[in-house]
């Protein structure tokens, strides 16, 4: 009997996952893949200037680089990429279960990603989360940005340590995390309440921040799902803040400051 093409095309997407490599770049980013007892390496490519900066961690790992003359140090990345003469392959980090993940702390802090597809907005979003203690940055497997070297290099060392989710559905882990005891805020400039104003009184509860895309900002299906929209008070009525700027100050917000 023949498969449904949906189970084969599910298959198929499954064994890719399961084979799927990526290439980090650039000293930083490699150092701290390299000390990440988590990562799974495969292969490290580097100058023997990068070997010297590098060697206390490469012997750490227990790998073998593959030394190469700079000259003809071409690895399979962009040619624009800024790798300083280290790259790796490894293999994508699994963190595991959202409800596992996001229930640790006593009153932990999320962040939800509506469609955030820009690496480079990803790669500081984790910086921010990682510097301000939030227990995880959950994303959606399709339009939002997967792990890359370029979201690594750009979290600068965020990606190995804070936890970064991919779901199938946003609504449903906004959802799942409402009934974990989640108040969950979506950030729109227009709404009419503060995040300040939404959290008084209310530090002591786990709290999920959901952002949008620059441009489009949250999804019809996200704003209906969230318990309330709230804005960042601006000083003006002109411009508006990068993502993961946003995604940084309404964080702190949110943080109980002793």
């Amino acid at each position: 009997m023949k498969k449904p093409k949906w189970v084969v095309q599910k298959e198929q997407e499954k064994k890719a996952e399961a084979n799927a490599t990526l290439w980090l770049f650039g000293l930083h980013a490699v150092r701290d893949a390299l000390a990440n007892p988590a990562r799974e390496k495969l292969r490290l490519m580097v100058t023997p200037n990068a070997q010297v900066k590098l060697q206390d961690a490469i012997d750490a790992a227990g790998i073998t680089a593959e030394v190469v003359d700079p000259r003809k140090f071409r690895p399979p990345i962009d040619p624009g990429s800024v790798h300083q003469g280290a790259v790796l392959e490894v293999k994508p980090l699994n963190w595991g279960r959202l409800e596992d993940v996001c229930i640790g702390d006593a009153a932990p802090r999320v962040l939800l990603l509506d469609r955030v597809s820009d690496p480079h907005n990803v790669g500081a979003i984790l910086r921010s989360a990682e510097v301000l203690g939030a227990s995880a940055v959950i994303g959606t497997r399709h339009h939002a940005a997967p792990e890359t070297g370029a979201l690594a290099k750009t979290a600068s060392g965020a990606l190995e340590r804070q936890p970064y989710l991919r779901v199938r559905n946003l609504a449903d882990a906004i959802r799942s995390l409402q009934n974990m005891g989640y108040l969950v805020l979506g950030l729109d400039g227009e709404a009419e309440q503060t995040v300040e104003s939404a959290v008084e009184g209310r530090m002591d509860r786990p709290i999920a921040l959901v952002l949008g895309a620059e441009g489009p900002g949250l999804r019809e299906k996200t704003r209906d799902t969230v318990d309330m929209l709230v804005r960042i008070d601006a000083a003006g009525t002109f411009g508006s803040l990068n993502v993961s700027n946003a995604a940084a100050i309404a964080l702190y917000a949110t943080k109980e400051h002793r």
